[in-house]
This record gives structure tokens, sequence and C-alpha cells, in this order.
């Protein structure tokens, strides 16, 4: 894998490299951010971490056009932050104020940008798989070459709405890109105990949807992966399935002690495989930046968190009027 990073990386230019160093860094302070804020109680409910999976969402970001659509279940932070999404108005919904993209009412799970054509975090395992494929078919209705990416886990890759979605999604021809990330755990079972399938994305075979499976670790190979898919689906041939192969640092929530994996396997992952440092040495090795450059933006990017972090402190609670509003809408 050494050996090819190189002859891969001189197709990228500096700026790339920098921004997924930027983008993908971003995600796991933020992230570490709220598991602080989730151990001092200001965040309740449920929270899921994304630290060690930043390039899936960073790599397919990048192969992202403006008007796009994305959709995902409840490891959705750092979803949120690689779409544009401000850290502020997503970490105040975090912790449940007023500041928050959902006003405090969604949390951790429920947070949604008209703006950045993010529809949630989804917290019903494999629900928001069929939704993708709407937000994929009301783009094709109104003519747009707009893509769909459509994120799930390797637990719900075994829903039966999955595969429902999947024949629709084929007989329409929908411009959907179907994002398996698999961290090889789900909520806590080995993807060996609970699938007999040697792969998840060749099961689209049986509907007649391409795919592949791609290196989760590497930020590089993502962009390919889903500059391919991409190019697939706004030529109107249907949807795509990228299995992108991921790992998860924390336990499946802040609750998970993880203990049914060692900690020399999490170790092992974090010192040979972490996609932010393979960017990070690529950057130092090619010369691209100093040690003080990378250990510049990482003081901003922190100061970054801690301002949104400040900003979720101050943010006032919503009122209980709220409790009443957003339950319906004008048709």
């Amino acid at each position: 894998m050494a050996a090819r990073k190189p002859a891969r990386a001189a197709n990228v230019s500096r700026d790339e490299l920098m921004q997924y160093y930027a983008d993908m860094l971003m995600i796991r302070r933020f992230e570490e951010k709220a598991g602080q804020l989730y151990g001092m109680g200001l965040i309740g409910g449920f929270c899921h971490l994304y630290i060690g999976q930043e390039a899936v969402v960073v790599g397919l970001e990048a192969a992202a056009e403006e008007g796009d659509s994305r959709i995902t279940t409840y490891r959705d932070h750092g979803h949120m932050l690689a779409c544009g999404m401000d850290p502020k108005g997503v970490m105040a919904e975090l912790t449940g104020r007023e500041g928050g993209y959902s006003r405090g009412k969604g949390g951790s799970m429920h947070m949604f940008s008209k703006e950045k054509r993010f529809y949630g975090g989804h917290g019903i395992v494999g629900a928001n798989v069929p939704i993708g494929a709407g937000l994929a078919f009301a783009d094709k209705y109104n003519g747009t070459d707009r893509v769909t990416f459509t994120y799930f886990g390797d637990g719900a890759a075994n829903q039966g709405q999955v595969y429902e979605t999947y024949n629709m999604a084929m007989l329409w021809e929908l411009p959907v890109i179907f994002v398996i990330e698999n961290n090889r755990y789900a909520m806590g079972t080995s993807v060996q105990r609970a699938t007999k399938s040697p792969s998840l994305w060749e099961r689209g075979a049986a509907y007649g949807i391409p795919g592949e499976e791609v290196d989760g670790m590497d930020v590089l190979a993502v962009k390919a992966a889903g500059d391919k898919a991409v190019k697939h689906c706004r030529a109107g041939k249907g949807p795509y399935i990228l299995e992108v192969m991921t790992y998860r640092y924390r336990g499946h929530s802040m609750s998970d002690p993880a203990k049914y994996r060692t900690r020399d396997e999490v170790q092992k992952m974090r010192e040979e495989r972490d996609a932010i440092e393979q960017v990070r040495q690529l950057l130092l090795t090619g010369k691209h930046a100093t040690e003080d450059d990378l250990k510049a933006i990482d003081r901003d990017i922190k100061a970054r968190v801690n301002e949104a972090a400040d900003f979720a402190r101050e943010s006032p609670e919503p009122d209980v009027s709220e409790l009443m509003t957003d339950i319906y809408a004008e048709a």
C-alpha cells in the first residue's frame, strides 16, 4: 500500500491534499470535542462518533457537485461537516440548543439542512435508504442531472427495505449512489458473524446494479471511486453501489465499551491505516507542507471547534412553545 501512494498522489494537487487533510481533521477534532461534552453531560440521548471513518465522507463529498443530495443514518456529524454545514449549528443541535440546525429538537440523529441538501441523520436502521431513492426519483422526475448519496452501514445492509429499494432504483434507473460504510462491527457484531455473503456490494448484482469495494481508509481511493460512481449516475445509467471498507475507533455509541474487539486491533488500525496520517505523510514526504504548516492547521481547527462548543453553551434552550412547532407542514 505504501508503495502505491506516491504514484496516485502525483495526480492530486497540493491544494486538494491540504483540503482533504483539513476536512478530515475538522471532523475528528469536532467528534473528540463532542465526546468530551457528552462526558460532561451536555449532550443527551445517543451520540455516535465518526472517528476513524473520516476519509469516506470527505472523499465522496470531493466527488459531489453543487445541488447533489446526501442522506445518512445516525453516525452523521461527519457528513454534516463535510457538506459544509456550520460546526456551530451542529454542536448547538447536539447540545439541544436553539441555535442548532433543528432548533435543539433533533439532537445528534435528526438534523437537516435544506441549503446543503443534507436530509438527515435517521435513527431507524436502514430507513433512510428508500428515502434516498425518493430524493433521486425527484431529481430524475424534475429533469436534473443531480445525484443522491445514500449512506448506510454493514448492519443495515441486511435490512429487507434495502433490497426493495435496490429493485425500485434499478427498475426506474434512479441516480442514487448507495454507500455501504462497512466498519466491520455494525452495533457490535462482526460482519463475519452477521452475514454469509463474502461481500455486500455484490448483492446488487441480483438487480443488475454495478458497484465495487473501496479502501475507506484512503481518501484518494474513495475520491476516485466516487468520481466513477457519479459519472455513472449522471449518464443516466441508474444506481451504483460503493462498499467502503472503513473502521471506527470508538464504540458504536458513547455508551458502548466495545469489548467485542481487542485494544491491539484498534491500535493497529490507528498506527498503520489512519486516513488522516496517510495524507499527512503525503504532504510531508512530497514537500507540500511542513510540520509547522500542519500544526497551524490543527490549531486553527481546534479554535473553530472550541468556538462551536462555546456557541453551543451560550445558545439558549428552546422555548417550551417549540414543542408544538414543526409537527405538520402546509401542503
